[in-house]
C-alpha cells in the first residue's frame, strides 16, 4: 500500500519508480526507531537476506536525502548517521545513547541567522541545526540506574 510508508509516497510523488531494492531499503527505514547508519542498514538486509548491494544501499540513500525525506546527520563521534523526518524545514534533538530522534520546529533560529548574515555580509543559502542530549526515556532510566 502506498500510503502507509513517508519514503514510498515521497518516491511516488517524486516520480521514481518503485523497484524492490528501494522498497527494501524503504522498509529498512521504517523497522528503525532513531537514527541509523548506512552500515546498520546494510547488516538488517544481510540479516534479512535481501538482495541489496552497499552500491544500490548508498544510492537511496543519497535520492531520499535529495528528496527530503531522509537527513543525513553529523554525529558527535564523527560519524555519519541518517533520520527518515519530514521534507519541510526543521531541526533535530537526538538522543546520545539510544539515537531517537525528534523534529523540532525552528523556534528562532531563522532570525539569529537572518542576524548573522547582516552582521557578516554572507549570503546564507541554508542551515542546519543538530542538538544532542539525552531524551526523557534515558533519562528516566539514568534516574532509575542510580
Amino acid at each position: 500500500m502506498i500510503g502507509s510508508n513517508p519514503i514510498v509516497e515521497a518516491l511516488s510523488a517524486g516520480g521514481y519508480r518503485m523497484t524492490g531494492p528501494r522498497r527494501a531499503v524503504a522498509d529498512l527505514i521504517a523497522g528503525h526507531d532513531g537514527h541509523f547508519t548506512a552500515a546498520e542498514l546494510e547488516l538488517a538486509a544481510r540479516e534479512r537476506r535481501l538482495d541489496i548491494s552497499r552500491a544500490t544501499l548508498f544510492r537511496a540513500l543519497d535520492l531520499l536525502t535529495e528528496l527530503g525525506v531522509v537527513e543525513r546527520l553529523d554525529l558527535p563521534t564523527g560519524e555519519h548517521a541518517y533520520v527518515p523526518c519530514a521534507p519541510a524545514h526543521h531541526h533535530h534533538l537526538i538522543c546520545s545513547r539510544c539515537g531517537r530522534a525528534t523534529d523540532v520546529a525552528d523556534c528562532g533560529v531563522a532570525e539569529a541567522v537572518g542576524e548573522i548574515a547582516r552582521r557578516s555580509g554572507y549570503r546564507i543559502d541554508s542551515h542546519r541545526l543538530e542538538l544532542f542530549g539525552l531524551c526523557r526515556h534515558c533519562q528516566a532510566k539514568t534516574t532509575t540506574d542510580a
